[in-house]
């Protein structure tokens, strides 16, 4: 279904895991994308797949807690490709350097998830804000997390951080819709992505498991914890993503979706 045809997208975080799926996903839907991540070489192998379907793609190395590097990456995009329609803020770490290594978040922790998870988001929306604005028309999404729906023991970092971004999409969404830009915000469930092997080989470390494998330790959390009895994929993140960016979602704006196959319910 090639919907977003003529459109061009942002992804950012988009070398691995959810931006990925995402990436692919809007350039397979039509869109020709920008592929930002911090790892050049990442991107660049995305870009790629994303030529594969016959789509442009850009590769830009992007540091989205640094604003001047977010201000690159607007510049460039706009320059390259000559406009922009569509923003997916990605970009999300589990914490500092190791933090899957320590049984409880350091302050470091606490410090690399506002500035990636929370603060990444302010950064590159404050960045591509007012091109959008200008055009008056936009689609902002950004990628919390069915953890910060609650606050979780042990993750309280990672889950406070994305309770922060579902609270900033909002603020931008009623900021910015006398401009006709949509701003909407997609919570994740369960998902086997690197970020997620990460914490259940955390999880298998803190609680002494020397049996079962990491994956094992995310299937029977999957099992004890989704209705469905599924885990969702970066494809699926992406689909609705593609839906958020079309014209099919343009009376959408400052909600939260969950896609967790019914882990948590509202």
């Amino acid at each position: 279904m090639p919907e977003l045809d003529d459109r061009i997208a942002v992804v950012t975080g988009a070398g691995s895991g959810i931006g990925q799926g995402i990436a692919l996903v809007l350039a397979q839907r039509g869109a020709d994308i920008v592929v930002s991540d911090i790892d050049l070489v990442a991107a660049e192998a995305v870009a790629d797949e994303v030529r594969s379907f016959g789509k442009n793609a850009l590769a830009v190395q992007a540091d989205v807690t640094d604003r001047e590097s977010t201000d690159a990456l607007a510049s460039t995009a706009i320059t390259d490709l000559g406009r922009i329609d569509i923003l997916v803020n990605n970009a999300g770490v589990g914490g500092a350097p190791g933090w899957w290594q320590r049984s409880s978040p350091s302050p470091e922790d606490w410090e690399a998830t506002y500035d990636v998870n929370v603060i990444g988001i302010v950064n590159t929306t404050s960045s591509f804000q007012d091109y959008l604005s200008e055009r008056r028309s936009g689609r902002i999404i950004n990628i919390a997390s069915g953890a910060g729906r609650r606050g979780t023991g042990g993750f309280a970092h990672y889950s406070a951080s994305k309770a922060a971004a579902i609270n900033v999409s909002q603020g931008f969404a009623l900021k910015l819709a006398e401009f006709n830009i949509n701003v909407n915000c997609i919570c994740p469930g369960l998902l086997w992505t690197p970020l997620w092997e990460k914490i259940a080989e955390r999880d298998r470390i803190k609680s002494g498991e020397t049996v079962l494998t990491g994956r094992q330790v995310f299937d029977q959390r999957l099992e004890a914890s989704t209705p469905l009895g599924r885990e969702q994929a970066p494809e699926d993140v992406g689909k609705l993503a593609a839906f958020l960016a079309s014209d099919r979602s343009k009376n959408i704006t400052g909600q939260s979706i969950n896609l967790n196959g019914g882990s948590y319910m509202s």
